[in-house]
Order: structure tokens, then sequence, then C-alpha cells
């Protein structure tokens, strides 16, 4: 009652979007461009029964605020976290010194401390059949401001891929999380993890993608290493190439187009390579990266390339190398 009576007579207007109930995001009367990142605070221990009509005016007597967020129940009660966005970092930085450890009511301390603002969130277990144009379309289901989508083998599933997704705010990745995790959309029926994107994760999704491929680093050294010497062609590449294009008949997928591009050029001889595949009756072009070492005479760099990539491509379309 105090909540509606406070909105009645201040003529704010709060917006309820996916169990989050909004203040401004713009607010009344704001011209120019949203506050930089850095302007957000995260808000923890708030009592349940503790509303906007308390909490907006305490958080806008530091600062003007941009907006205001707190996470609801489907029963009314808050989720205990909120998060204010203020006009500039300034303010934010003098409500963390000001409001953290703050006793809203007697012996309730309410925590506050910068926002993340994470934006990137990590999906796993989609069908390695579904395209990044497809999954696109669906995700823009559950929340705009898609920025990217990256797909990946995932590390944790075999025959599975991995998304990472980019939003162009918090807010937006938080309400697409949400959305997704509540179940009020599915991706082809697939079993799917939503989580935020884990710096772990992240490093390793990276490391994979760099990691040299062992058919061409001599008992797992690195191509850095001074020591190396060249390996020699293994018989299985030596038609690997023709026998992607039979596979392809065969199944009528169409003919293979290869672009490769040589990214890194080590003193030692070793060149570091991106490659990319597609095919065209395939949902989704295959790539990544990989290390050849430059021949004085032979294949070119840009040959090799192509060889463990197609040899990568046919083991995933279950062709039998042996």
């Amino acid at each position: 009652m105090a909540l509606l009576t406070w909105v009645k007579e201040t003529g704010i207007n709060l917006v309820q979007i996916n169990g989050q109930r909004r203040y401004g995001g713009p607010p009344p009367g704001w011209v120019g461009d949203p506050p930089p990142t850095g302007s957000e605070v995260f808000i923890r221990k708030l009592p349940q029964d503790m509303y906007e009509n308390t909490l907006i005016p305490l958080f806008q007597s530091v600062g003007k605020l941009y907006e205001f967020r707190l996470m609801m129940t489907f029963s009314g009660l808050n989720r205990g976290f909120a998060y204010a966005k203020y006009s500039n970092r300034r303010s934010a930085k003098v409500a963390i010194t000001a409001l953290n450890n703050f006793e809203v009511q007697a012996g309730c301390a309410i925590l506050v401390c910068k926002s993340t603002e994470k934006c990137e969130l990590s999906m796993d277990g989609l069908a390695t059949s579904l395209s990044r144009k497809r999954l696109e379309a669906m995700l823009q289901e559950a929340a705009e401001g898609i920025l990217s989508i990256t797909l990946y083998p995932s590390p944790y599933q075999k025959r599975a891929r991995l998304a990472v997704v980019k939003y162009s705010s918090h807010r937006a990745a938080a309400m697409a999380k949400k959305s997704l995790m509540e179940g009020n959309m599915r991706i082809c029926e697939e079993e799917m993890r939503v989580d935020w994107l884990k710096p772990d994760l992240k490093q390793k999704l990276r490391s994979t993608e760099e990691k040299p491929l062992a058919i061409w680093v001599p008992r797992g050294k690195s191509p850095w290493s001074s020591k190396q010497v060249q390996v020699p062609l293994s018989p299985v590449l030596c038609n690997v190439l023709d026998r992607l294009d039979a596979l392809c008949r065969r199944q009528h997928l169409g003919t293979p187009l290869f672009f490769t591009k040589c990214v890194q050029a080590n003193p030692d001889g070793w060149l570091r390579f991106w490659c990319q595949v597609v095919i065209p009756a395939y949902p989704v072009p295959f790539s990544g990266f990989t290390w050849v070492r430059q021949d004085v005479r032979g294949a070119s760099g840009h040959d090799k390339a192509k060889d463990v990539l197609a040899l990568q491509v046919l083991r995933i379309l279950g062709c039998r190398l042996a």
C-alpha cells in the first residue's frame, strides 16, 4: 500500500519485465547517451519487504539515478538484491562509500559494491547442426541487444556445441539468462546449460582456438621451440582433400570451399593460419587456427593448413581415416 501511494504521489513509473521491476533507463528528462561502464552499483542483503518507495529515495540521496532495478519473485517479494545505475562513475563511487553496510532496518545492513556488469553468456549443450544464424533468431525472442555469437565445440559434452553470446548491456544479458533458465523458451528441444561466461572457461576457449594441432608439433612441443624438426607428412594427409571432396559428393553436400589466412610468422619457420571451410549443404562452416611449418620445397603453408582442416572435418563427419 505504501508503495502504491508513493508511486501515485511522485508520478514515478515502474515497469516489471521478466522478474525485475525497473525505474528509468532512461529517467524522465534525460538527454544524451547512457552513462558509461562503471556507473552501476550492485546492492544485496535487502529485506524482502523493502521496495522502491524506500530504496529509490535512499540511493537518489547520493547522486542522480539513471536507472534502478529491483529483482522480484512471482509472489511479489523482492529477491534480496538490486542494481542502481547513476549518471556518472563518481556518483557510483559515492554510493558505495556512503551506503555499503548502511542499516536500512534495525540490525539489517545492506551491502553495496561496484557492479561487474557482465555482458557475456555461455550456452552449452547445443546441437552440432544448429547454425549461428538460427541460434541468433531464437535468442532474439529472449532479449534484444545481441552483439555477437561465437560457436565452439563443447569442452564438456561430446557431439555438442557451446555458444558464447555477447550482449550490449548487462541488463539485456540478465534478461536473456533469466528467460532461458526459467524455461520460457528452448533451443531445438536440447538440454542446454546457461550461465555467465566465467573467466576460466573464456581462457579455455581462447587457448583451444590457438592450440597448435598435434599433427604438426612433434611430441607435444611448443611451436616456439628452437629445437623442433619438420614433421613428415602423414600418409593420411596425402589425399585428404580428395577424400573430403568424395565424401561431400556422396552425401550431396556440395564442393567444399577453403579460406586460409596467415596471421603470424615465427622466425623459426612456423606459421599460424586461420582457416575455414564452407560446405554448401552443411548448416555451419568449420573454422579454427593451426600451426604449420613452411617447407623450403613442396607444399605451401596454405596447402598444409587446408590439409589439417580437411582432416578435422572428415573426422567430424564420421569418416574413418585408418
